[in-house]
């Protein structure tokens, strides 16, 4: 399936998603692939605010981009793999069966599969600024990845099994 066909099918039922893509087996490519994309995404929504602060602060834009490129292309995949790591060391002590590239791929689609309202989230802090709208779209993202994540998590167990 296509990345836009999985990241829709992800609202519908995430675990299933994760669960197609631990049935290909373990492939580090894959998630590189997909923490990279997330990331680039990220990256993507830092644009409208980054315009809107160099506009009204009258600042340059580029090293705005700049910094946002270093912070979500180079920085953010080592902090997600790093958090995977030790959420999956965590767990495995309480006993969960998913191993570290299952929380892994959880950690990572889930972040892909919720990028769609980060761009949304990056959209209306860039044209509407901080305010109410911003924090509502912010809440749902933060309540959507948490469920894509604890979702993909659970069949990362289950798979293992």
């Amino acid at each position: 399936m296509s990345v836009i066909r999985d990241i829709a099918a992800t609202y519908a039922g995430p675990h299933k998603v994760v669960d197609r893509h631990l049935a290909i087996g373990e492939r580090e490519d894959r998630a590189l692939v997909l923490v990279m994309a997330a990331c680039l995404l990220f990256f993507v929504s830092s644009w409208p605010i980054n315009a809107r602060i160099a506009h009204l602060e009258g600042r340059e834009l580029n090293p705005l981009l700049g910094g946002a490129l270093m912070g979500w292309i180079f920085i953010a995949p080592l902090a997600f793999y790093t958090l995977s790591f030790v959420v999956g060391l965590v767990l495995s002590a309480l006993g969960w069966k998913g191993g570290t590239y299952g929380s892994r791929i959880a950690l990572f689609w889930a972040l892909l599969a919720s990028s769609p309202l980060v761009l949304i989230h990056g959209l209306v802090l860039g044209f509407a600024g901080p305010g109410m709208a911003q924090q509502a779209i912010g809440l749902i993202w933060v309540l959507v990845f948490f469920w894509f994540w604890s979702s993909g998590l659970m069949q990362a167990g289950r798979s293992a099994k």
